[in-house]
């Protein structure tokens, strides 16, 4: 016999949130003012060309659309979240799921573009991309552990 977890609407809301909100601090932080990477830079597209940083800087821009419409998800499961009374409401447990979410996002988005598709790295032109990559995933599983409620 299965036993099926439920989980909460403001979790579910937290966590989709995080996800989209994580989104946002890996392109506005790492993209944009930092400039360690874009979207295409470890691909068919380095930052060794007008053409190619007009290139990556449209994925950034599509990277930053797909988070916004995850971020809006978010608000909109949270909102409704708020009219439900069945679940827990609290601060605590809000915020644990909005850095899961980040977590999660970096998780997911560390693996699949940094190791399964090779497309850009946490940190390009540096000796250790690898224990960047590394460092990466490590802080992402640190978010997850902090977040659990």
């Amino acid at each position: 016999m299965t036993t099926q977890r439920h989980v909460p609407p403001l979790v579910v809301a937290g966590l989709v949130l995080g996800v989209g909100l994580g989104g946002f601090v890996d392109g506005i932080v790492l993209h944009q003012i930092l400039q360690w990477h874009h979207m295409l830079t470890s691909g068919p597209y380095p930052p060794t060309s007008l053409e190619n940083l007009k290139i990556n800087t449209l994925w950034d821009g599509l990277f930053h659309a797909a988070t916004w419409v995850v971020t809006a998800i978010g608000l909109s499961l949270l909102w409704s979240a708020s009219r439900n009374p069945s679940g827990p409401w609290s601060t605590r447990v809000l915020v644990g799921s909005l850095i899961a979410g980040w977590g999660l996002f970096n998780l997911v988005e560390g693996t699949i573009d940094h190791y399964i598709l090779g497309i850009h790295h946490v940190r390009e032109n540096v000796p250790s991309v690898a224990l960047w990559d590394l460092a990466f995933l490590a802080f992402s599983l640190v978010l997850l552990a902090i977040g659990q409620y």
